[in-house]
Order: structure tokens, then C-alpha cells, then sequence
């Protein structure tokens, strides 16, 4: 079964604090995951951020939005218990409790207004606290919609800077190769690298560069700017080209794609070649800023508990 939204958790968050004690955070977080019979892969499964279970976070936020209506409370770090309020929520016997069930208190109303650009002033917001405008999917908890907003910037990104890269000529498409393989660690430096790379065009081979910076190995590259995907029998010419150097290194890098044919071939030869198609391409100069600049940068943050751990409270 999928992993259960923050608001189908928020009832049974509540049931599991319904005795009047006060429980644990922790013990709640696995009791429940018990309960929703999740899987050990389940229960693993981290944010995109991978910061913290997803599960645990949906847990906690469904907490947080009880807290904020006033339904359960706590009194001391790392556990929660139920209110009056919350065992008078319970009463009621309610099938499910979401967002719209915790909108009959003024608390949690107050909680959810606020003012953004997506609306007027007075407005209750629909989204989590925190959520970027792009996120429509109220399910989703603060963390999850700002790395699904996130996603969507980098998705345009990519979608960009592959247009960019494809409308480049052969000699910068060469660079922007040397400049993605240096900022990943190879070649050393980018004058080692270039005084290596695109000047063979040999045997199905464009170029060398060092593996790492002492130059323990040595690496094999092809660069293409295709149109159409790149298919077995441009791989076997590199392949053969790499059997002639006695090389069992290569990287083959084209704007296109790979035929299925050509990724099977890849994969039962002896050498290890590294096929990179231009949406890997684009992914790779994203990560280590080969083309691209910061615009912003945003630090999500969480409360830090040693710095409260001398508290009596």
C-alpha cells in the first residue's frame, strides 16, 4: 500500500494518544507504521531531500497541525498527549479528520491564514505553511512540497540548458565536455584536460583525460551532437577503438539518446563504457554548475535539540 498522506494519518495520530498519557514521539512514529502494515522499503523510503523518512515526516506534521488546532499537546521534548478538545474530537467517532475537520477551531484557522501572492488578504490558504505557490497537492507535507516545487524549477532548467546545449557548435559542445569532466573531479585541471581531449577524432575516439588527478588511469571519451539516437553500431566502433589503445575505460557522450540496442551492448562487453545521453548530460552540468548560476538559495532548518537538552522543561 502506498504511504498514507498527513492527513489520512492525523486520526490515527490522535487514536494512538487517546488514553490520556503521554506518549512518545518515536513510539508513535513505529506503532503506526505497524498499523499501516508498511513495508521495511516503506518505511525507509526518504524525502528528496533525504533528510528524514517520509513516513516520519508525514507523522510529525500530522502532529503539528493537531498541536495547532489545540487537539493534542506537549508538555515535554519528544512527547505529546491529547487535550480535552481532542478527546472530544474523538467522540464524535470521525471516519477520517483532515484539514478541513480541524477548520471548525479558531486556532488552527488563524494557523492557516496568511498572506501571499496567491491570494488576498483574509484568505485561508489551502497549502501547507511553507508550501511554494507551484505545489497544489494539499496532501503533501511542507518538506515534500517544497521539493516538489524544486522539481519543477530544475525540470524547466533542464529542459533549457539542453536547448541551449543543442543549439551550440561542435568546437564549445568539445569545452562544455572538458568543463563538465574537471568539475567532476577528472582531468586534474582544465589545462590538462584540454590539451588532450577533441584533438584525435582517431578511431572512434575523441580524446583522453585522466581518471583522477595523479593520472593513475586514463579515461576514453566520445562526444556527439546527434539529433537522432545514437545506436549499437556507434558503440561498437568506440568499443573497437578502445580494444586498439587497450583501454577498458570510456565515456560516450551525445545530446541525443541511446537506442535500447546500443544500452544492451554497453552492458555485456568487457570494457566499462559509461553511456550519457543529453538528459543525463544536462542533470550532471546542473549539479556541478557547469552553465549555469545560483539565482537563490533557501536553508531549511529544524530545531536543534541539544541546544534545549539543559532545559528542566
Amino acid at each position: 500500500m502506498p504511504i498514507p498522506d498527513y492527513q489520512t494519518l492525523m486520526l490515527p495520530v490522535l487514536r494512538a494518544v487517546g488514553d490520556g498519557q503521554e506518549h512518545r514521539f518515536r513510539s508513535v512514529v513505529d506503532t503506526l507504521a505497524d498499523e499501516c502494515e508498511l513495508t521495511d522499503e516503506e518505511r525507509n523510503t526518504l524525502l528528496p531531500s533525504g533528510t528524514a523518512p517520509v513516513f516520519d515526516n508525514r507523522v510529525g506534521w500530522a502532529r503539528t497541525y493537531l498541536k495547532q488546532a489545540g487537539v493534542v499537546e506537549s508538555r515535554k521534548r519528544g512527547y505529546f498527549n491529547i487535550t480535552e478538545r481532542g478527546n472530544a474530537l474523538l467522540a464524535q467517532h470521525p471516519a477520517r479528520i483532515d484539514n478541513g475537520t480541524l477548520e471548525q477551531y479558531p486556532e488552527f484557522i488563524a494557523f492557516r491564514r496568511k498572506r501571499n501572492n496567491e491570494g488576498q488578504a483574509g484568505e485561508v490558504s489551502t497549502s501547507p505553511p511553507g508550501a511554494l505557490p507551484l505545489c497544489e497537492v494539499d496532501e503533501a507535507t511542507p518538506e515534500e512540497s517544497f521539493a516538489q516545487a524544486y522539481q519543477r524549477l530544475r525540470n524547466g532548467l533542464e529542459t533549457e540548458l539542453l536547448d541551449q546545449v543543442k543549439a551550440s557548435t561542435p568546437g564549445f559542445f568539445e569545452r562544455l565536455v572538458i568543463d563538465l569532466l574537471v568539475a567532476m573531479g577528472y582531468g586534474g585541471s582544465r589545462q590538462d584536460a584540454g590539451s588532450v581531449i577533441g584533438r584525435s577524432g582517431d578511431g572512434g575516439i575523441d580524446g583522453t583525460i585522466k581518471e583522477d588527478k595523479l593520472g593513475l588511469d586514463v579515461i576514453y571519451v566520445q562526444a556527439k551532437k546527434w539529433e537522432g539516437p545514437v545506436g549499437r553500431p556507434e558503440i561498437q566502433k568506440f568499443a573497437g577503438a578502445l580494444q586498439g589503445q587497450r583501454a577498458n575505460k570510456g565515456v560516450f557522450i551525445t545530446t541525443s539518446s541511446f537506442t535500447r540496442e546500443a544500452k544492451e551492448y554497453a552492458g555485456i562487453i568487457a570494457s566499462k563504457i559509461i553511456l550519457v545521453d543529453g538528459e543525463q548530460l544536462v542533470q550532471l552540468m546542473v549539479d556541478h554548475n557547469v552553465g549555469v548560476s545560483a539565482v537563490s538559495t533557501f536553508y531549511i532548518k529544524k530545531i536543534d535539540s541539544d541546544y534545549f537538552e539543559g532545559d528542566a522543561l
